[in-house]
């Protein structure tokens, strides 16, 4: 058996362009196969397609294959793309920038770092060590988890290139102010002692080449390592997206998450606060708000808020920030995260 599968495992590494040709076509002829599969899916069940739980079925059958193969696709072009950006390399980038331009940079690097809330201390360490300011890091730890790869593709396959746009912009802007703002408040004395104590160290990184080969394992590599983590959390978003798509009433959301309901916004940032999942899990709930009546402004703040303000991340970076400047990244994050959802909603 290890005799018929070794060739095929070599292939990339022998003819990696042949390979990623064939693999983008099979890509997009399985992503064409999903809605009718769905459908007939539903259709060989005894259930009736128009009540709420054909619907409900319909979207579970639908979205739970077209989000993994999305996922799947953009991880591995991603992993591709990120070997490119090493944390080395990512510090060398950054240190020694004016503040400002470097708080562009950081925001910028984050879309293509594949750093999550779970790399959050180590990272911040190696920043503070290769003498990153404390605004940039927090420009880059804001928009690495809330303008990443999965998110903005999720939101391409599910909305739209507008509305993947839009969170891209609103996403960048958010952190690059709050990191801004971070850094204008010279808060480095609330760093716990240990991270301020900590030796520098020089930001200098020599980059290897790499075999395109090589970036392909790269990709493989980060398929395992991120899909093979979230693929829970997607399933539980999709089947709680599918429960509001098939037994929600159509006003109901507009009620509680609609343009006209001031309140709307703030509820919906401290509801997410608390939730612990990534984009790729809130993201079909986010689908199937929308569908329901809720108000684009604040379903965005909701996401906004689950991604880059969840309980999880806050008790990770306790370990190296005090309480005070923890306290103050929240307020100025959640406060471009409100004035997000007020625009929006006041606008569209």
């Amino acid at each position: 058996m290890s005799t018929l599968i070794a060739p095929f495992k070599a292939w990339p590494a022998r003819q990696p362009r042949v390979f990623l040709m064939l693999a983008a076509l099979a890509w997009f002829a399985l992503y064409q196969l999903l809605d009718p599969a769905a459908q007939a899916l539903v259709a060989a069940l005894p259930v009736d397609r128009a009540s709420h739980l054909g619907g409900a079925l319909q979207f579970f059958f639908y979205d739970t294959p077209k989000v993994l193969l999305l996922l799947t696709g953009v991880v591995f072009v991603m992993g591709m793309v990120n070997s490119y950006f090493t944390p080395e390399r990512t510090r060398a980038l950054l240190a020694g920038r004016s503040e400002g331009v470097a708080n562009v940079m950081a925001a910028a690097l984050g879309i293509v770092t594949p750093f999550c809330s779970c790399s959050a201390v180590p990272l911040f360490i190696g920043f503070v060590q290769a003498g990153v300011p404390l605004g940039v890091t927090f420009s880059f730890l804001i928009s690495a988890p809330m303008v990443n790869e999965v998110a903005l593709t999720l939101l391409f396959g599910m909305f739209g290139w507008k509305v993947a746009l839009l969170y891209l912009g609103l996403g960048l802007a958010v952190a690059i102010a709050a990191g801004w703002i971070i850094g204008r408040l010279k808060m480095e004395a609330w760093l716990e002692d240990w991270v301020r104590d900590m030796p520098r160290m020089s930001a200098d990184y020599e980059a290897t080449g790499m075999s395109l080969g090589e970036r392909i394992d790269g990709g493989f590599n980060a398929v395992r390592e991120i899909v093979g983590k979230v693929w829970p959390y997607i399933l539980v978003g999709i089947a709680l997206g599918a429960l509001i798509h098939g037994y929600v009433p159509q006003d109901f959301m507009a009620s509680f998450m609609g343009k006209e309901v001031w309140w709307s916004v703030p509820l919906a940032v401290i509801i997410g606060v608390p939730m612990y999942t990534n984009a790729a899990g809130v993201i079909p709930i986010v689908q199937a708000l929308l569908a329901k009546g809720a108000a684009l402004g604040t379903v965005l703040a909701f996401m906004m808020s689950v991604i880059a303000l969840s309980l999880p991340e806050m008790i990770i970076l306790r370990k190296v920030l005090k309480p005070r400047l923890i306290a103050t990244f929240v307020v100025v994050v959640a406060a471009g995260i409100l004035l997000v959802g007020y625009v929006f909603n006041a606008v569209l």
